[in-house]
């Protein structure tokens, strides 16, 4: 196994696509939520 240094560290990058999947589905989520909040429906 090698060990990274520092600069190999600092070249890694990452998470940019999760993070938005992850903010979009909070925002979906919050939207459902006053959704459902402002105008319930029954369930048939």
């Amino acid at each position: 196994m090698v060990e990274l240094n520092k600069q190999d560290l600092m070249q890694i990058q990452g998470g940019g696509l999760g993070i938005g999947l992850l903010i979009a589905a909070g925002v979906i989520f919050i939207i459902g939520v006053i959704d459902g909040y402002m105008r319930p429906l029954k369930c048939n």
